[in-house]
C-alpha cells in the first residue's frame, strides 16, 4: 500500500471572518503542530490546544487553537489536525503556505471526503451527501441531505442486496449441488421475490424527478391578461413590494423574478407581461418572453380579473395548462363575478382572492403553497429521493432482476442464466454505495466538491 501523503487546505470560505479553519490530513500532521506551537510533545489527541503558530523561520503567524486527531479517529480515518485561526485571509494563506513548506501537498477538490470514503468512513451515497448538505438552499433539501448523510440510502441498498443475495444463494445451491437432497426447486418462489424487488427499485428510481426540485427549486410562472393582478400576486408571494402595481394596463414589458421565502423548498416566482392580442412591438416582445417563461416553469398560475370577461389565451399557453401543473387565481373577489367565469379553464384548481387586501394576499399565498404540495413537484417530508446516478444504477439493477425472473419462468437450464442476471443486478446495486473499482467515476464525483472537503 502506498504511503499516505499529508495534505492541507482551508476548510472555510475565502474572505474576512471572525474565525477560519485549516485542515491537515496525513501522518505528519501531529509533528507539524508540535513544532509550530513550540512544544516538546504533541498536544493531547482530540484536545483543543491554544498556542502561537510559528513558521519554519520562527516568525509568529497567529494565535491558534489546534486539535490533533490520531489515526482512526478523524473524519477521514487518517491522522490529522484542524487549525482554528483568525479569519483574515492573509493569516489563512500564511498557515497553508507554512504547511506546504513543511512538506504538505495542497488538497484537491473533495480529497478529504474521498479519503473518508476510501477508508470506509462513508459509503459513496454519504460522500455525495456532503456536497448536497453544503449547497442545500432550502429546508427540504437540507433534510434530504441530512438523511442521506446519515446512511438512509446506504442502509436501504444493503437491505435490497441481502434480499437479492438470498435468491442467488438459493439458485446456486440448485445449480452447484443437484445431487443433494434439497427441497424441490420452485422457480416461482424466487421469481416472485425478484419481481417484487425489481418493482421497489423502479419505484425508488422514480423519485429522481424530485431531485431537480431539491437542487434547483421550483419555478412558478405568473401569467394572464394585462391588469389582472399578476404583479400583485408576485408581491403577495414574496411578502413585499417587489413589483410596481399600476391600474394602467401593459406596464410590465419584461419578466421579473423574485424568491419566495418561508416555504420548505426554494421557489422562484416570475411575473410576466400581460397577454393580449393588441399592443406595439415592444409589448409583443414582452408577451413572447412571457410564453417562454411559462414553458420553462414547473407550475403556472393564470391570474384573471374575476369581474371582467375571461381572456382569450394563446394556444401555446393553453397547451401548457394541465390540472396537476397549473391553477387559476381569480382576483378581485370583492367584485361580482363575470357570468362566463365558471367556464374559464374549468379543469384547473381555482383560488378566489382579493390581492390588494392583506388578508387576501395572505390567503392566496397559503393556497398556492398547498397547490404546489399537491402537485407532486416536491418529495414528501419523509420520502427518500435519489439522484440521477443512483436512479440509473437502480434501473439497471431492476432490468437485470426482471431478466433473471424471465429466465426462471422458462425453467431448466435457464437457472444458470438467471443467476448470472442476479449477479449483474448486485453489481449495479454495488455501484450506488461504491463497491466498485472505478477510478474514473470517483475522479469525476469528487472533482465537483470544494477545496477543503
Amino acid at each position: 500500500m502506498a504511503p499516505v501523503e499529508t495534505i492541507v487546505a482551508p476548510a472555510t470560505p475565502a474572505g474576512t471572518a471572525a474565525l477560519a479553519l485549516v485542515r491537515i490530513d496525513g501522518p505528519e500532521a501531529a509533528g507539524w503542530v508540535t513544532s509550530a506551537l513550540g512544544r516538546s510533545a504533541p498536544p493531547g489527541a482530540r484536545r483543543p490546544t491554544l498556542g502561537v503558530w510559528r513558521d519554519l523561520a520562527g516568525n509568529p503567524l497567529d494565535q491558534v487553537v489546534a486539535t490533533v486527531w490520531e489515526r482512526g479517529a478523524s473524519a477521514t480515518g487518517n491522522a490529522g489536525a484542524e487549525i482554528c485561526c483568525h479569519g483574515n485571509p492573509r493569516i489563512v494563506q500564511a498557515l497553508v503556505e507554512d504547511c506546504v513548506a513543511r512538506g504538505a501537498r495542497m488538497a484537491e477538490p473533495g480529497e478529504f471526503t474521498r479519503r473518508a470514503f476510501l477508508n470506509g468512513r462513508l459509503d459513496l451515497t454519504q460522500a455525495e451527501a456532503v456536497a448536497d448538505l453544503i449547497h442545500a438552499d432550502s429546508e427540504r433539501a437540507l433534510e434530504a441531505a441530512r438523511r442521506q448523510l446519515g446512511g438512509e440510502l446506504g442502509r436501504t441498498v444493503a437491505g435490497w442486496t441481502d434480499r437479492a443475495l438470498a435468491v442467488l444463494a438459493e439458485l446456486e445451491a440448485h445449480i452447484d449441488f443437484p445431487e443433494e437432497d434439497l427441497p424441490p426447486e420452485a422457480p416461482d418462489g424466487p421469481r416472485r421475490r425478484l419481481l417484487g424487488l425489481a418493482g421497489e427499485l423502479e419505484e425508488t428510481a422514480a423519485t429522481e424527478r424530485h431531485a431537480a426540485a431539491l437542487r434547483d427549486g421550483i419555478r412558478l410562472a405568473v401569467v394572464g391578461a394585462p391588469n389582472a393582478g399578476k404583479s400583485s400576486l408576485l408581491n403577495a408571494l414574496c411578502g413585499r413590494e417587489r413589483a410596481l402595481v399600476s391600474p394602467e394596463a401593459g406596464t410590465t414589458r419584461d419578466f421579473l423574478e423574485a424568491e419566495v421565502t418561508g416555504w420548505p423548498l426554494r421557489v422562484t416566482a416570475v411575473d410576466t407581461a400581460g397577454l393580449r392580442e393588441e399592443g406595439g412591438s415592444l409589448e409583443r416582445a414582452g408577451m413572447e418572453r412571457a410564453l417562454d417563461q411559462a414553458e420553462r416553469a414547473d407550475f403556472i398560475i393564470c391570474v384573471v380579473d374575476r369581474a371582467a370577461p375571461p381572456p382569450a389565451l394563446p394556444r401555446r399557453l393553453l397547451d401548457l395548462l394541465k390540472a396537476d401543473r397549473a391553477a387559476v387565481v381569480a382576483n378581485k373577489s370583492d367584485l361580482a363575478p363575470h357570468p362566463a367565469l365558471p367556464g374559464f379553464l374549468p379543469m384547473l384548481p381555482r383560488v378566489e382572492c382579493h390581492l390588494l387586501s392583506p388578508e387576501g394576499a395572505k390567503a392566496a399565498r397559503s393556497a398556492i403553497a398547498g397547490l404546489l404540495e399537491k402537485a407532486d413537484l416536491t418529495p414528501a417530508g419523509d420520502g427518500m429521493v435519489v439522484g440521477a446516478r443512483h436512479a440509473a444504477a437502480l434501473r439497471a439493477a431492476s432490468a437485470a432482476l426482471r431478466s433473471a425472473a424471465r429466465h426462471l419462468e422458462k425453467g431448466g437450464a435457464e437457472s444458470e442464466l438467471a443467476a448470472t442476471q442476479v449477479r449483474a443486478g448486485l453489481d449495479s446495486l454495488g455501484e450506488i454505495v461504491g463497491r466498485v473499482d472505478n477510478e474514473r467515476m470517483l475522479d469525476k464525483l469528487f472533482a465537483s466538491f470544494c477545496i477543503g472537503k
